[in-house]
């Protein structure tokens, strides 16, 4: 290696601590929870061709790597004769930027001595965007909330007063979502001084070459890897419970010598709800997919991700178009990885895991003065979304993790970071007991929750679950995970999807879905099916019938159980 390369090198390390900074400041200068407690954010670095140079690795597949084409489109929109230092860019564009309204991307560009080297952008989940709130119940993405086009939020250093009072006029919580506009600003402004900082240090005038040593050796590193590949193709498929009618994603995986095709020709077409994905952030998790299984330790910017092609009809479910309605395309696009692996596993068997709850479990809760009868006068509104995860599928070598987010790799929000932000009661939240798939592996388990609201209190309980009527499948052999529940505490039957109402003095109860199994559970270890018996990750019945354990040894783990010890 040579010293240049050596010097490349530290300023790529430079870079991705550059981007991480920008990533931690976001997190703690936002004002919703979504972003300070579950991380639900994307920063990155730019050349100033708009080619993603580094991310930070706080944040999630679907917004970086959505974000990763974002920032062409902003060059395009604002046009670099109209770019000038103090200059800072928003959208909530859903096809441009990252798939739904409730996603603010914010792009800076970063001039050095009056000549444009670069750009930093970003992206947060906010907890409100106005029309009927975050849920699938919109029928067009016009009543999905407000729509800001890629525009200038500050020029020069001024802010858009107009816009500004135009966001606040039309969002339930305003001072929440533009604490997290100004976070979303100052987080790249922090990301622009920290490069020009290293570019003084290093003496660059501008990326150029910095940028053709991380694209260069990226490319070439994931096309070794996508080289050592068999060349084949397979065809996958999974249905998922959609909103009022099931919903099939198709996919075929080819693999050539330079590249790997994700096809989903033959998937379902576009819904009446808002569970639609636009494209954009279906390539973001299939890319995510397939490099991940490929190419885990190659850092993630445009050229590693070029090699993985996407393609979707027009009109399914996975190239919505506009104005189909799409804010909870996560539920679409976390389910895209599952079927992009149900293929892949045909070609490179032994490599990817089992089917895990796929989508998050989250839900929002709309709480107001109670109308069944006067209310206290502390009694108040309040918007409150809450992350929770069921549990990931079960790899070739290890257990599926627990209540653990994949592929988002968001995290599960602690109760007191969701009691804080209104006047909502998490009465419990444990880990689900013989929620994971049963194998060699055992998937990992979900989570159980129990909601309610503070006296003086009713609310509407934003559902955005799915695996109620289709289970996490097993693979290999392994069986699948639980499947989700959810119901009222008086034995009121609800909906997986949907905002449904719970009055005065009600709660929900709410069984998230296990991860499935990999493998048959006859070959998993005995000691590792004991283990489980004795932390209550099984019952009894599941160690005796599903994996064979004898009377002896059920008896001892549920002895050290009772013990407090660990086996």
């Amino acid at each position: 290696m040579t010293r240049s390369d050596v010097a490349y090198q530290v300023m790529w390390n430079r870079l991705i601590s550059v981007v991480e900074e920008q990533a931690q400041a976001l997190v703690r200068t936002a004002f919703s929870t979504s972003v300070r407690e579950a991380g639900d954010l994307s920063a990155g670095v730019y050349d100033a061709k708009g080619n993603m140079l580094a991310q930070a690795v706080t944040g999630t597949p679907g917004h970086v790597n959505a974000m990763a084409d974002a920032v062409a489109h902003f060059i395009r929109r604002i046009g670099r004769q109209n770019m000038a230092n103090g200059d800072v860019y928003i959208t909530n564009d859903p096809w441009e930027g990252t798939g739904h309204l409730h996603d603010i991307t914010m792009v800076t560009p970063s001039f050095r001595n009056g000549v444009l080297v670069g750009f930093f952008a970003c992206t947060a989940h906010v907890v409100d965007i106005g029309g009927r709130g975050f849920g699938a119940d919109g029928q067009s993405v016009y009543e999905e909330g407000l729509y800001i086009p890629i525009m200038k939020f500050a020029a020069g250093g001024e802010v858009d007063d107009t816009l500004v009072r135009i966001i606040r006029g039309n969002v339930r919580e305003p001072d929440q979502l533009i604490g997290d506009i100004y976070a979303l600003a100052s987080c790249n402004e922090i990301g622009h001084r920290r490069l020009i900082d290293m570019m003084d240090e290093f003496g660059l005038d501008d990326l150029d070459e910095i940028a053709t040593f991380i694209l260069e050796n990226s490319r070439r590193a994931t096309l070794e890897r996508i080289a050592a590949l068999p060349r084949a193709e397979a065809s996958g498929e999974m249905t998922v419970d959609g909103f009022d009618t099931p919903i099939t994603l198709r996919v075929n995986v080819r693999v050539e010598q330079d590249r790997i095709v994700t096809d989903f020709t033959g998937t379902s077409g576009v819904d009446k709800k808002g569970i639609n994905c636009p494209m954009v952030y279906t390539k973001a998790y299939a890319c995510y997919a397939l490099k991940v299984a490929v190419a885990p330790e190659i850092p993630n910017n445009a050229a590693s991700l070029a090699p993985f092609e996407v393609t979707a009809p027009e009109n399914t479910i996975v190239n919505a178009v506009h104005p189909a309605p799409v804010a909870l395309r996560h539920i679409v696009g976390h389910f895209v990885p599952d079927a992009v692996y149900d293929a892949f596993d045909k070609i490179v068997p032994g490599l990817v895991p089992a089917e895990g709850a796929g989508c998050l479990c989250n839900f929002q809760v709309s709480l107001r003065p109670r109308t069944d009868a006067p209310a206290p006068d502390d009694a108040r509104r309040s918007e409150v979304l809450t992350f929770n995860s069921g549990g990931s599928g079960a790899r070739p070598e290890f257990d599926g993790l627990n209540a653990t987010a994949f592929p988002s790799g968001v995290m599960t929000m602690p109760i007191e970071a969701t009691e804080h932000a209104g006047p909502v009661i998490i009465w419990c939240k444990e880990l689900r007991a013989d929620s994971g798939g049963a194998g060699r592996m055992r998937g990992g388990l979900g989570q159980f929750m129990e909601v309610g609201a503070m006296e003086g209190h009713e609310f509407d309980i934003q559902a955005m679950f799915d695996r109620g009527a289709h289970p996490a499948r097993g693979r290999r052999d392994g069986q699948p995970g639980a499947p989700t529940l959810i119901a009222r505490d008086d034995g009121a039957a609800m909906r997986v999807k949907g905002k449904q109402f719970v009055p005065h003095g009600g709660r929900v109860n709410m069984a998230f879905p296990g991860g499935g199994g990999y493998g048959d559970p006859s070959d998993r270890d005995v000691a590792a099916v004991k283990r489980d018996l004795a932390r209550e990750y099984i019952s009894e019945e599941v160690a005796a019938r599903d994996y064979g354990l004898g009377a002896d040894d059920i008896a001892e783990a549920t002895a050290a159980a009772r013990r407090g010890e660990d086996i």
